[in-house]
């Protein structure tokens, strides 16, 4: 059931402190955690710990909240590591242009959705629904899981599970360019056609402040691109200067929903 880094892992362990949610829907069990991120747990508590979000513990320092910040170190000290071979002709501006998108919220919370790590976490009422969560809680759910997984396993279980996660995110970013940073590839673009600075409109937000969702456009030279909503304006404006990138024929969408920016002169 449990690949290499879990079979490390003593059959001996501390029991759960935690049996089921205290807030909202019912979550699932961490030993179903367990198997979707391929590794056991010999001390449990740890693993429930990455998923109390500050909303529900009993203090911040009973939430996941230190969890987030040493695995936020170890991700990025494994992927720094992994790029440093992996690439070894590539400069040291290209390798944190792939290194900044491996490891960006954006990609974190992907990951956590793919791990579905959302289905076991704690969370206040006020929080909402957990199939609707923002980026960032998303984001910190996996960097919190690193942590956990180091403090049980050390740093080869930690490094299994990281590359595991992000290794294919790595080699699509080295192989499109883009690194899914089309803010900058747009301001680029714009820059060697010398066609301008764009800016960014907020044209609609919803949702509480919590949870706040924001469609936004790229205004160019008094033209308007299409708006896109996203869960942070961080987000919206990615998505936004995708849009202005598409319509100015600087980048095209494949048909497997892949970007690839065109070639300019």
């Amino acid at each position: 059931m449990f690949g290499a880094a879990g079979a490390r892992a003593s059959t001996t362990r501390k029991e759960w402190p935690i049996s089921a949610p205290t807030t909202m829907d019912e979550a699932i069990s961490l030993e179903i955690i367990e198997q979707r991120i391929d590794y056991r747990f010999q001390t449990g508590a740890l693993l429930a710990q990455s998923l109390i979000h500050a909303s529900v513990a009993s203090s911040r320092v009973a939430s996941n909240e230190r969890l987030e910040f040493l695995g936020d170190a170890i991700l990025g000290a494994v992927v720094c590591e992994h790029l440093y071979r992996r690439f070894p002709e590539e400069l040291e501006g290209e390798l944190t242009k792939i290194k900044s998108n491996a490891v960006s919220r954006r990609v974190c919370a992907e990951i956590a959705i793919d791990l579905g790590l959302a289905d076991a976490v704690q969370l206040g009422k006020g929080m909402g629904d957990r199939s609707q969560l923002p980026q960032s809680l998303l984001a910190a759910l996996f960097e919190s899981v690193v942590g956990a997984i180091y403090l049980d396993g050390g740093m080869d279980p930690a490094r299994d599970f990281i590359l595991r996660c992000v290794c294919a995110r790595i080699e699509d970013s080295a192989r499109l360019g883009h690194q899914q940073n089309f803010k900058s590839v747009l301001q680029q673009s714009l820059q060697r056609k010398d066609l301008g600075t764009p800016t960014y409109v907020i044209l609609d937000e919803q949702g509480p402040d919590h949870a706040k969702s924001f469609e936004i456009c790229v205004e160019l030279g008094g033209r308007r691109f299409k708006g896109c909503w996203g869960m942070s304006k961080k987000t919206a404006e990615q998505l936004a200067a995708l849009e202005a990138l598409v319509e100015l024929g600087f980048a095209e969408r494949a048909d497997g929903g892949e970007v690839r920016l065109v070639p300019t002169a």
